[in-house]
């Protein structure tokens, strides 16, 4: 797992989502770290990442933004594909010195027929279409504005990505403060101050309370030593079913995944396919669908075939890694992680 909370900062690394042969962070991760500070708590969300599974990607987004507390982002050496997007849900983006952003087109593949292939796109479209979305609620931009920019595969630079409304600052040259007015009165203003606007609710249209009118006074309630007591225990009782609620989720998850991974090594297409069959299972296809591909795919023992190797689909995948002389090694899996942090939380 590299989604690690220390100090108030949560650190994303590594692969978006649950690959065979990289370490990196998934929604769940994400669910389990969030859960160990207050809701409404400011939040630094470290990233440096290549990108990964689009899917993962926007989950992750809708985790951090659905936050009450403030979320701010520091891009740290790269946040591309989908890390990106994860970044967008920065009340402030901080682009570090040297850092990189890349926006782009979710991309895929598919093993089937044609109308196989159709649904691909079909899926592929809806996918760009949410993100454009994204991408142009942060910048200011059009949703077919930031299209465009996903089609043409963009790198940025900190300054780039700044002055595309994609970020907020730089650790070497941060922006000022912009007051607060409501820009939406201009006919030309500048679109990211027209969103600002918005996003921070600044309206003229709000007039302040007659002078005549004596302001609401509040007076403190004082509690004594058994309704802090009880406050205490509806408190406590709350986060108790909180976590049952959490753990059983994660046992589901697990019990689920088990299953699923069970009955796809056991098709008899997986013989001889095993490294193929692990792919499928980490990637999260049904048992129908590891069955088809399965049965089209060569077995490793066969003559003039080499050892299957997962295809990489992601362009900007492993970008921010060292390299390495040493064969990658598989990953244990989705299960394992989850059980583990079950345990924890149990104990």
């Amino acid at each position: 797992m590299a989604a690690i909370l220390e100090d108030g900062k949560l650190r994303l690394s590594g692969y978006v989502g649950d690959y065979y042969f990289e370490d990196g962070f998934t929604s769940a991760d994400v669910v389990f770290a969030l859960s160990q500070i207050e809701a409404d708590a400011e939040l630094a969300v470290h990233i440096n990442s290549g990108g990964g599974v689009a899917t993962e990607g926007a989950a992750i987004h809708a985790l951090l933004t659905a936050r009450p507390g403030i979320t701010n982002v520091v891009v740290e050496g790269i946040a591309a594909s989908a890390a990106s997007l994860i970044a967008m849900a920065g009340h402030t983006v901080t682009m570090s010195a040297g850092a990189v952003m890349m926006i782009h087109d979710p991309s895929g593949y598919t093993f089937g027929n044609s109308d196989d292939h159709s649904k691909t796109i079909e899926a592929l479209e809806a996918l760009a279409t949410s993100y454009a979305r994204v991408y142009a609620a942060k910048s200011g931009k059009t949703a077919d504005e930031c299209r465009d920019i996903m089609r043409a595969e963009r790198w940025l630079t900190p300054d780039e990505a700044v002055a595309e409304g994609f970020a907020d600052e730089t650790t070497e040259n941060k922006a000022k403060a912009v007051a607060a007015f409501d820009y939406r009165l201009f006919a030309h203003a500048p679109k990211n101050l027209v969103a600002l606007s918005k996003a921070k609710n600044w309206s003229m249209t709000t007039s302040p309370p007659p002078k005549s009118q004596n302001p609401t006074s509040t007076k403190e309630k004082t509690m004594n030593d058994k309704e802090r007591a009880d406050n205490l225990a509806t408190e406590n009782a709350g986060l108790k079913a909180q976590i049952e609620k959490l753990t059983a989720s994660a046992e589901t998850a697990v019990k689920e995944d088990r299953e699923r991974r069970a009955a796809i090594m056991a098709l008899d297409e997986a013989k001889g396919r095993e490294a193929l069959a692990e792919h499928l299972f980490a990637t999260g296809v049904s048992v129908d669908a590891a069955k088809a591909t399965l049965s089209f795919a060569p077995k490793s023992g066969d003559a003039g075939e080499q050892e299957y190797q997962p295809p990489r689909t992601m362009n900007a995948q492993g970008l921010n890694r060292e390299p390495t002389n040493s064969k990658p090694q598989a990953k244990s899996g989705l299960s394992a992680r989850i059980d583990a942090r079950v345990q924890r939380a149990k104990a």
